[in-house]
């Protein structure tokens, strides 16, 4: 049978991945938040402002979209994007191997070990020449975490991708963030639409 055929089968194979306490310690459903804290309100995430951080929007150039959501925090940055998930079964196994494939075209790297919030890439990505660093290796770290018709990535670079201390910073900060599904029907896979904030909301 051709992959094409079977490619209906392949989410049930893939079960949740994320922390067992995921739920009461976050990243958290919109259901499980708490109503009363000041959240950002970014569409399909909810970021909770916090001492230090800075939030900046990434939008595709030619759509105007807001494609992720950039988090400065601890010398490090955290990116994150929501994506449709079926209810029953996980993204996560399946998108990480993705990644790898993908890095591994690029000339790059990529390890898979046991992390905060479960199975991680620790990846080394080629410096594009006209960064001025040619031949030199970034290093990010890919997070992810299955939750209820959800699946939220997090791309992690900078000091959090090597310091604990960092890391533990930027693991609490992924943790406290609220993805807003919504009842409207998409396929899985389908970025969760991101937005501006409100004008007077505060981003930092």
């Amino acid at each position: 049978m051709s992959d094409i055929e079977n490619i209906d089968d392949v989410p049930l194979d893939q079960p949740k991945s994320a922390p067992e306490d995921r739920a009461v310690a976050g990243p958290f459903d919109e259901s499980e938040a708490n109503p009363v804290r000041p959240y950002v309100d970014l569409g399909g995430v909810k970021v909770l402002p916090r001492e230090g951080l800075h939030l900046r929007l990434e939008v595709e150039e030619g759509t105007k979209r807001v494609v992720a959501v950039g988090l400065d925090y601890a010398n490090s940055t955290l990116q994150v994007q929501p994506f449709a998930a079926p209810r029953s079964s996980g993204l996560w196994h399946e998108i990480r191997a993705q990644i790898a494939e993908q890095i591994a075209r690029q000339g790059g790297t990529t390890t898979v070990r046991e992390g905060t919030f479960g199975p991680e890439l620790l990846a080394q990505i080629p410096v594009a020449a006209g960064e001025g660093q040619a031949g030199h290796m970034r290093l990010a770290r890919f997070i992810g975490v299955d939750g209820p018709r959800w699946f939220l990535r997090g791309v992690i670079a900078g000091e959090a991708a090597v310091d604990p201390t960092a890391a533990a910073q930027v693991e609490d900060l992924f943790r406290s963030i609220v993805v807003v599904r919504g009842t409207t029907p998409m396929p899985p896979r389908d970025l969760i639409p991101l937005r501006m904030p409100a004008a007077g909301a505060p981003t930092a």
